[in-house]
Order: C-alpha cells, then structure tokens, then sequence
C-alpha cells in the first residue's frame, strides 16, 4: 500500500511509516506547526479526500477546526496524549465525519516536534461492536443482562472523578457490599453497571430499583418476592433478589428505604438468606449487593433515616462521585459528548458551544449534575436550526440569570435586523450599554453590576429563610424550594454558618 508523506522532513526512510501506511485505522501526523506531513490511505477513505491535497496543509486547512476544537493542535499545544475521544467534525469539502480519536505528543530532546493522531472510523466501530456476542442486546438495547453501561462510557478527566472510577474498577471482582455517595444526577447507576459488567458476575442478571420512588405498601414484596395467601389476590412471585441470584442487586436512594425493610435487608446481610412476603421458608441467595446515597450520609445517620447497623453493612466499600460544578474540564468535555450523542439521534450538524455559552456553563452550579447539562443539551439541539455552533440565543429562558435574558433578547433582535450576534464561534457580541433598559427606562448598567444585585438579593432571602427555619437547614430548603445540598453550597458561597441563626 502506498503512503504519502512530506518528503521535505525526511521522514520517508524511517521503516515505521510502512507500518502506519499499513495500519486498519486512520493515520494523521503533522509538525510543531500543525501542518500535516502524514496521512494514510485508510484516512483518505475516511475522510474522502486525496492525500495529495492534504499533504502539506495545516489542520484548519483541512478540516472545520480551530486550536480549541483540534485534537491534534490542543495537543500540540499540550504536549498531553488525548486518549479515545469521540470526535464529529467537518473536512473542508462538506463532509461530517463521526470518529473515535487517540491522539500523542512527537517528542524529540524532551520538545514536542509534533503529533499522532489514530482515527477509528466511528460507524464502523458501531457495527464491530454490535456484532459480536459480547454485546448481544436485551430488550432491544443493552449487554443481554440487564445492563446498557460499562466503564468505557463513563466519561471524566477530573483527578478525583478518576480516583472514583479506579475504585469503582478495582472493587467490581469482588463480593463485597459497595456504596456510592454522589448527587442527583451525577451517574451512580452508571457507576454501578459498570461495576458489574466489569466483575466475574457479568454473566448475570443486573437488577435495580430506586427505592424512594416505589410506595412502601409495594417494596417488600417487590425485594422479597410473595407467597400465595399472604394477602388478597396475592400470588407466589419471586422479588427481585432471587430474580438477581448470581448476579448484583442496585438499592438507589437505600436511605429511602423504611426501616422495617431496613431491618429485613440487614438480616440478608448477615445470613444471605430472604423470605418472601407470607412464605415460611427462607431461601439462600447469591448476590453482590450496591447501594446509593444522594444526601450526606452523616446527615442521614443522624437524622435516623438509615440503620447505622446497615450502613456500615452496606458502605463496606464507599465511592463518592464529585458533583459536575467540582470537575476541572468537566463541562466542556460532557457538553462535547452530548453534542456528538444527539447529532446523531437527531441528525443535526453541530460542532460546539460559543465561548459565551461555554462560560456561563462554566459558571452555573449544576443542581442536576450530568443529566442536567445532557437533558440542556439536547433540548437546544431540537430547537436549533441549521446552524454549527450553540449560542446564548438558543438557551431556554429559564436557564439564563437575569442579566444574560436580557443580552440574548437584545442579541436576538439585532440578528433579526441583520446582525450577527457572533464574532466567529466566541459568542454574542455585547450590544451598547446604553442598549439595556429596566423597568421601561433607558440605564447605563453593566453585567456585573446586575449579576451583583443578583448575588445580593440570593443571600437576602437564604438568610431570611435561614431565620425563620430558627438555622434548620432542612426547612430552609424546602422554603426556598432547593435541595440541602444546593443550599449548603450557597451557604458556603456566601459565608453563612448555621450556627448564627
């Protein structure tokens, strides 16, 4: 097979470019500069374009990307490999193109002289994955037991957020008892899939239930199963332990769990062993058994809302899984993912966020954590039109603070005029101050001033709630119709000790 290379670097002697010509996958190498000196046929096919129109040209010659959305001139510019990222981008001839890309630092006397970049075209890769046995579907999607996730879609390149995973990865082979801490939101069922696909009982059933969403009239029976006669119209009917037997039962929300059941799940516990509902046999059970917590479990001990008995029974292991607001990187790196994800359920074009919208993502606490910024994602891909970059103007309303509605009103109207509200994929440019009106009339303000007032008005009623709640930090939240967590993160913010009300 040919190869094509710049022969001004002298690279066509070295023997590993045969190798690279000859390689299943995609192939890009470019210089300290970005131009590109390698590009194999398989990446010809790819990306159909000719390796003689390539060669030679920089990356943003060949493809709709910048410094910021390259993976080859962020690393370039990094001197970091950036490993298995799903990219979508657009060569310079119209084409989108769906991959999954490894891309690695040239280094040469400890300088980086240049970079790799390996292309798994992605559709390809979809149909390899889907045919093999090891990913035979159940109910139409999934791994065949129950599961749809393994630990290669969790994604995450924040220090704790992969200090998490790697305990998650090292305790999926054994039978221990795992507990995961995280916030609404932030993939404890993924977590927990993944620790089972990843341990010696991924052959078998993966079973979960969200305890605090089923009525407690119906949990027993659903965990411990029925036996004919134990009350009207009841039925013999195994529960969800024996149906997990040999595999992992997931308790979501555990501390929403009656204490009653509490009790019974301790005595599982410490026997393996279940009796249904009206039964009077007990049966042995084989089952590695993970729960999850949204609130401080501290809190929940104290409050009395878990068996300190059980807790300690069921946090053998405990893995907490940091909020999307802790993780460096984090935003942009989901918002990225979703982006690809929901160009392909809906088959839009887009590329990424302006650096506006990226900044106030940035900015935002994230109450709901991963699936809040997915869900936000793909509702503002329904409602954009043929357009490559997500902008203020496409947020929903009730995203936005006060003082940023106010720009994207303005934004929009000027676009409607013939504006453009973008200065290339930055974002909005800033009407003039003199533009913002309040109240029906003209004043010079600026953004921070209003983000300011904004602040202050928060603290105002956080510290009118935490008065009148006497400093209880539970009532206060539910005055302010907020979760604890977000209001002892606002407390924090804002300097507030419980201690002083």
């Amino acid at each position: 097979m040919d190869f094509h290379v710049d022969q001004t670097l002298n690279l066509a002697d070295i023997d590993y470019l045969s190798v690279l010509s000859a390689f299943d996958e995609g192939v890009i190498i470019a210089d300290q500069s970005g131009r590109i000196v390698f590009y194999n046929e398989i990446q010809s096919q790819i990306d159909d374009l000719e390796p003689e129109f390539v060669i030679g040209k920089s990356v943003p010659e060949v493809y709709n990307l910048d410094d910021n959305s390259s993976l080859i001139l962020r690393c370039l510019k990094s001197g970091q490999p950036i490993l298995g990222e799903l990219f979508y981008y657009r060569t310079c001839r119209g084409k989108l193109v769906n991959t999954v890309n490894s891309t690695f630092p040239l280094k040469q006397h400890n300088r980086v002289a240049g970079a790799i970049c390996f292309i798994k075209d992605y559709n390809l890769l979809d149909k390899e994955i889907s045919a093999s046995p090891a990913f035979s579907p159940y109910e139409g999607h999934g791994h065949g037991n129950g599961t749809r996730f393994t630990f290669s879609d969790i994604i995450g390149d924040d220090e704790k957020f992969l200090q998490s995973l790697k305990e998650a990865q090292l305790t999926s082979g054994s039978p221990s008892p795992v507990m995961l801490y995280g916030e609404t939101g932030t993939g404890k069922e993924m977590f927990a899939q993944s620790i089972h696909n990843h341990g010696p009982r991924h052959a078998s059933r993966f079973m979960g239930i969200n305890c605090a969403a089923i009525p407690e009239n119906l949990l027993e029976g659903l965990l411990f199963g029925t036996s004919k006669g134990a009350f009207t119209g009841a039925v013999d009917k195994p529960g969800l332990f024996e149906q997990a037997h040999g595999g992992t039962l997931f308790l979501d929300e555990v501390d929403s769990m009656p204490l009653n059941l509490q009790a019974k799940l301790l005595r599982f516990l410490q026997e393996r062993k279940i009796r249904r509902v009206g039964g009077g046999t007990d049966i042995n059970i084989d089952v590695k058994i993970i729960s999850s917590v949204s609130n401080n479990p501290q809190a929940a001990l104290q409050d009395g809302q878990i068996r300190m008995d059980l807790f300690y029974r069921l946090a053998v292991v405990f893995i907490p899984i940091p909020p999307l607001r802790e993780l460096s990187n984090g935003v942009e790196l989901l918002s990225r993912h979703f982006i690809y994800k929901y160009n392909l359920v809906l088959g839009k074009t887009v590329m990424g966020v302006s650096e506006q919208v990226l900044d106030i993502f940035r900015r935002y606490h994230w109450p709901g954590n991963v699936r809040e910024l997915e869900h936000l994602i793909e509702g503002t891909m329904n409602v954009i039109e043929a357009e490559d970059i997500i902008r203020m103007r496409h947020l929903p309303r009730h995203f936005l603070p006060p003082e940023f509605t106010v720009l994207t009103e303005q934004a929009s109207g000027a676009a409607a005029g013939g504006r453009d509200d973008a200065a290339g994929a930055s974002g909005i440019s800033h009407p003039p101050i003199d533009e913002f009106a309040t109240d029906g009339l003209r004043k010079k303000t600026t953004p921070e001033s209003l983000l300011g007032r904004q602040k202050a008005r928060e603290k105002e009623l956080i510290n009118l709630a935490l008065l009148e709640s006497g400093g209880n930090v539970s009532r206060a939240a539910r005055k302010l119709d907020i979760s604890r967590q977000l209001l002892h993160y606002k407390m924090k913010k804002y300097g507030l000790v419980r201690g002083s009300y």
